[in-house]
């Protein structure tokens, strides 16, 4: 009798166990959707080389009087370098500087810091400008490696040339740049 007692045990235990996992298994799989997982793919015809991840333009030293007298400074060069570029996946692009836009400048980069009076600009080498917020021209790809070269330049504030209330002082300006591709 006492084995008959624990074969019945054990069977009411793995009847019990097998009804458990019946009830819980459609639970599971008909729990509502909670998991949701996208995005795109794409083939992008270059890379960004490294160098260009972060880049920094110094302007020395620049004089409150050179602004009055001529609105802007020189313009400072700067190369964005693609590599790896295939140009039978394409063969442009446009590139868009996302930052502050200066209030009195309208497409200029507002500055932070001590000085006020002044916002950055972005220009091509030919002069035409980059509005900030704003996608650039199209640019040609090259295989292998496309330097796209740019300048930026600071501007005084028409006002603030105006009135001559340029402030000096230490400035930073800073944006995002994006490479799209057609």
């Amino acid at each position: 009798m006492n084995k008959r007692a624990a074969s019945l045990r054990k069977r009411r235990a793995a009847v019990l166990f097998m009804t458990v996992l019946v009830l819980l298994f459609p639970a599971i799989v008909t729990a509502a959707d909670n998991l949701q997982i996208d995005g795109t793919l794409v083939n992008e015809p270059c890379e960004l080389a490294p160098e260009s991840e972060n880049l920094t333009v110094e302007f020395d030293t620049i004089i409150t009087k050179y602004l009055y007298i001529n609105t802007r400074t020189h313009a400072i060069p700067l190369t964005i370098k693609l590599i790896n570029c295939d140009t039978t996946i394409g063969e442009s692009g446009w590139i868009t500087f996302t930052g502050l836009e200066n209030e009195a400048l309208p497409g200029l980069l507002s500055v932070t810091g001590a000085a006020t009076g002044i916002a950055v600009g972005m220009e091509l080498p030919d002069g035409t400008p980059l509005t900030v917020n704003q996608p650039s021209p199209a640019f040609s790809l090259l295989d292998d490696a496309t330097d796209i070269v740019l300048q930026a330049y600071i501007q005084g504030e028409p006002e603030a040339i105006e009135k001559g209330t340029i402030t000096p002082g230490d400035f930073l300006a800073t944006a995002t740049f994006e490479i799209e591709y057609p």
